[in-house]
């Protein structure tokens, strides 16, 4: 497994240190950058220099939204090809079929629960770590 280059779009501290402690422990992650707001990480991401293996997306930010972060991490996968192979996870308390739809709409790869699937998180973020998909294979264990 290669450390997964994780780039963390989160404006609660506390949130933000508590995932990535998490991540590091049962996954191997390296943290490339984290953003509070949707101008910084717009920004971080739609540089050609930057690299991430995958981008968490918290909904609700410091200031903008993270739905405007999927926007244009959507427009900057269409330009600069090398930049389509990032995964896009949404990890948010405002999960209801409706911002789901939305995220995935904007380019999104999954959208988790915050309340309710951080094992599936943990889960996603291991398989991209081995190499795969994040997908899990139906049949196999997890």
């Amino acid at each position: 497994m290669h450390p997964l280059k994780t780039y963390i779009v989160e404006d609660s501290l506390l949130i933000r240190e508590s995932l990535i402690a998490t991540l590091d422990e049962l996954v191997s992650i390296e943290v490339v950058g984290v953003a509070q707001d949707e101008a910084t990480a717009v920004q971080w991401l739609t540089h050609t220099g930057h690299d991430a293996d995958l981008v968490i997306v918290d909904i609700f930010l410091k200031a903008g939204s993270g739905l405007g972060v999927l926007r244009a991490a959507k427009a900057a996968r269409s330009l600069h090809k090398p930049l389509g192979r990032r995964k896009l996870v949404v990890l948010s308390n405002y999960a209801t079929p409706d911002i789901r739809r939305q995220c995935l709409g904007l380019g999104a790869d999954r959208v988790f629960d915050k309340s309710n699937d951080i094992d599936e998180l943990i889960q996603y973020c291991g398989r991209l770590s081995a190499g795969g998909s994040g997908e899990s294979v139906p049949g196999a264990l997890s």
